[in-house]
C-alpha cells in the first residue's frame, strides 16, 4: 500500500480486470488517444465503464470457469474410484454431500424430474467455491498477477484481479437467469402455454362473474409478471450482497495493516475472527441460492 490511499487501495481491489472495446477519440488513463475503436485491457474502473455492456469481466469468467472444471475433476476423479468397500475419506465426503442434496430435493421438491438433484448438487457445490476464495488474503493473488504483470512489461497500477466471482453481479445474475429460464420451460412444460398464461392472468384475483373476471386479468398479469421477475432479481442480489459486504470488511480488515504494528495486530485479530464468521457466511449463502432453486423448479412443477 506504499505511495497510494486507502481509496485508491479499496477502488483497485474492487475493480475487475475488464476486456472491451473503447470508441475512437478516446482518451485513455496513460493520456493516448485511440485513433479507432479498439478492444483492449481497461487501464481503470472509469475506462470499464465506458466499454459499455459487452464489456467483459476477465478474472470473474477465468475463476468461476476455472472453479467449476476443478469441481468437475474432483466428482469425476471420486466416481472413478469409487468402490463398495471402505471408503476412502474424499469419497466418504462425496457420498455424504450427494446424500444430503438428494435429502434436500426429496423433502422439497414435490415434482417429477431427475435432472433436479444434479442441477441442485452442482449449484450448492459451484457457488460454495467461489464463495469460498473470500476466504484468501485480499493482497496474495492480486500482488503475484501484479508481479507477473510487471515481469511482461506492462504497468502493475493497471493490474486488477479479483478472486472472489460471486462478488460481481455478472456472474450472480447469470446463475439467477439460468434459473430463470428452468422456471419458464417446465413451467410450460408441465403445464402447457395456457395453463402457464392462465396462471399469470387468472391469479391472485378471480370472481366468477366472467366480466368481472375480465377486469381482473391485466391486473393479475402485472402482479404476477412482476413476482416473477423478483424472483431471478433477488437471488442474484441476496448473494451477491452478501458476499460484497464480506469481501469489503476483508479489505478494510487488511488497511489496518498498514497503520502500525499495534493496529496491525487488532487487523489481524479481526481478520481470524471475521473468516471464522464468514465459513458459515459462504455456506450458508450457498444453500439458500440451492434451496431457492429447488423451489422454484417446485413451484414450475405444479399444475393446478
Amino acid at each position: 500500500m506504499a505511495g497510494t490511499t486507502s481509496t485508491d487501495y479499496i477502488k483497485h481491489h474492487l475493480t475487475n480486470l475488464t476486456y472491451g472495446e473503447l470508441p475512437q477519440g478516446y482518451e485513455r488513463d496513460d493520456g493516448t488517444i485511440l485513433t479507432d475503436s479498439t478492444w483492449t485491457l481497461a487501464q481503470s474502473a472509469r475506462e470499464a465503464t465506458d466499454m459499455g455492456f459487452w464489456a467483459v469481466h476477465v478474472d470473474s469468467m477465468i475463476w468461476s470457469i476455472g472453479l467449476g472444471a476443478l469441481l468437475m475433476f474432483l466428482f469425476y476423479r471420486a466416481a472413478r474410484k469409487a468402490h463398495a468397500g471402505v471408503p476412502t475419506g474424499f469419497q466418504n465426503f462425496v457420498e455424504s454431500l450427494v446424500e444430503f442434496v438428494d435429502t434436500t430435493v426429496k423433502e422439497t421438491f414435490h415434482g417429477r424430474n431427475s435432472m433436479i438433484a444434479p442441477l441442485s448438487l452442482t449449484i450448492f457445490t459451484w457457488v460454495f467455491m467461489m464463495n469460498l476464495m473470500d476466504l484468501i488474503p485480499v493482497d496474495v493473488v492480486p500482488k503475484l498477477f501484479e508481479l507477473g504483470w510487471a515481469a511482461a512489461g506492462h504497468d502493475p497500477h493497471h493490474a486488477f484481479m479479483k478472486i472472489v466471482p460471486s462478488t460481481d453481479p455478472n456472474i450472480t445474475a447469470g446463475l439467477a437467469l439460468f434459473v430463470f429460464g428452468l422456471m419458464i420451460f417446465f413451467g410450460i412444460k408441465v403445464k402447457g402455454f395456457g395453463g402457464f398464461m392462465a396462471e399469470l392472468t387468472l391469479h391472485p384475483f378471480n370472481a366468477k362473474n366472467m366480466f368481472v373476471q375480465a377486469l381482473f386479468i391485466p391486473v393479475n398479469f402485472i402482479l404476477e409478471v412482476l413476482a416473477l421477475i423478483a424472483k431471478p432479481i433477488s437471488l442474484a442480489l441476496r448473494l451477491f450482497g452478501n458476499m460484497y459486504a464480506g469481501e469489503m470488511i476483508f479489505i478494510l480488515i487488511a488497511i489496518m495493516f498498514s497503520a502500525g504494528w499495534a493496529m496491525g495486530l487488532f487487523g489481524g485479530v479481526l481478520q481470524w475472527g471475521w473468516a471464522v464468521f464468514h465459513i458459515l457466511v459462504i455456506t450458508l449463502q450457498a444453500f439458500i441460492f440451492m434451496m431457492l432453486t429447488i423451489v422454484y423448479m417446485s413451484m414450475a412443477h405444479e399444475d393446478h
